[in-house]
């Protein structure tokens, strides 16, 4: 029986970057051989065990066999006599698919550290079409190494061009898809995700609401991209730099979407395509089965960017009016972080990435002095109901309207 490192923390080892999981293969023994040691079995589909102290995950080298569509139609095979460079044989890509032994000697059978050195994202074997995950895996990988300087391979992208064709990204599950989206949001280069299935034809096939934003062309005065596609990209290189939470950077994916569906006529203007645009996250949300609160934040976010955009200019009553809409006297946290959405959307354009947004700053200083204007300040009225409602609604008014007025007599010198 022997036990080897594998897969990505050897790879990360080899690149010096921190490993942070470590999963490892055992070769020539039987699941009963790892109960008796204390191991403790996870795995429903193949032999997946806990190690009895560092709880990391060993597996049983093991070969598999495609029996149907999807990432679950694969048949598992493992024995004691399986080899190490047959299970290496099934990994996705090559730089996935060394070993490291237990005397420290790297196993790599199919030129994954050749891959490192040429930085490219290349498949192991022709076994890769069989499972229509690795497109989104490969995406992933590749806005993980974007910084590196590592792009997906010729070969490998062609190859996950024809499983785009073939139909086989209809069989993934909506929490797969949601998952490597997920985490590929996460990533440092979050915009190569997109690119890269773009590029294979994913995107049309599991995000067409995000495909239909290339080519659509937005008023070069705001938008000097001008394509929303473009807009798009730029706005996730603006949440990545400034190491924002995934689900503000999924409500930056998803803020435009109404831009696609533009009527022809009126372009370049996009009048309305906030209004158009929600039926369409709600849409991509109930689709991969997204989490409520990433699905709120960012049906706020589409609804709503333009208002924030322009708050400085709303009158007080209608101020007070869209800080109700964002329930930001309840909700401080979301609408710190549909703040930031809106600031990334209006960064997001070529030359705008380092401009000022006093906007943010304004609007929370409305939400904090509203917030501020409780019941308490009227209890002396003895109001109740709906009255004591009403006069709390004018009282925050009348707080925001000397706000503004303070801030427009500051801000005019």
């Amino acid at each position: 029986m022997k036990t080897y490192l594998v897969g990505g923390a050897v790879r990360d080892k080899l690149l010096g970057r921190p490993i942070h999981d470590r999963d490892w293969v055992i070769v020539g023994a039987t699941p009963e051989q790892l109960r008796q040691q204390g191991f403790q079995a996870v795995g429903h589909d193949f032999p997946v065990f806990l190690h009895p102290h560092t709880h990391e995950e060993y597996a049983l080298a093991r070969t598999e066999r495609k029996i149907g569509r999807g990432y679950h139609g694969f048949d598992c095979f493992f024995s004691p006599d399986i080899r190490l460079e047959q299970d290496l044989l099934r990994r996705d890509l090559t730089i996935n698919a060394m070993a490291q032994a237990e005397d420290g000697e790297i196993i790599d059978p199919y030129g994954g550290q050749d891959d490192l050195h040429a930085k490219q994202l290349r498949h192991v074997s022709d076994a890769f079409r069989e499972d229509p995950l690795r497109v989104l895996r490969v995406a992933r990988f590749a806005a993980r190494f974007a910084g590196d300087g590592f792009r997906v391979a010729d070969d490998t992208m062609s190859l996950m061009t024809e499983m785009v064709h073939s139909g086989e990204l209809n069989h993934l599950t909506a929490e797969r898809v949601w998952q490597e989206t997920h985490r590929a949001l996460n990533e440092n280069h979050p915009d190569v995700y997109i690119e890269v299935l773009r590029e294979c034809g994913a995107l049309k096939v599991l995000f067409p609401e995000l495909h239909q934003l290339f080519g659509i062309p937005q008023r070069p005065e705001y938008h000097p991209e001008i394509d929303t596609g473009l807009h798009l990209l730029l706005c996730l290189q603006v949440a990545a730099r400034a190491n924002l939470h995934p689900r503000v950077r999924f409500a930056v994916l998803l803020h435009d979407l109404g831009k696609g569906i533009t009527p022809e006529a009126i372009l370049p203007r996009h009048h309305g395509h906030e209004e158009r645009g929600l039926a369409l996250v709600t849409a991509v949300c109930q689709r991969y089965k997204v989490p409520k609160d990433y699905q709120q934040l960012a049906e706020m976010v589409c609804l709503y960017h333009l208002e924030c955009h322009r708050v400085v200019e709303l009158r007080a009553a209608t101020l007070w009016h869209k800080l109700q809409k964002l329930d930001a006297i309840r909700r401080p946290e979301r609408f710190a972080e549909f703040l930031l959405a809106c600031q990334t959307d209006v960064r997001g354009r070529l030359g705008w990435e380092e401009l000022p947004y006093p906007q943010a700053a304004y609007f929370q200083q409305a939400r904090d002095i509203a917030a501020q204007i409780s019941t308490q300040h009227l209890n002396q009225q003895n109001l109740t109901g709906a009255a004591l409602g009403t006069a709390l609604a004018e009282a925050r008014i009348d707080a925001l309207d000397l706000f503004k007025k303070h801030y427009h007599a500051t801000h005019s010198r």
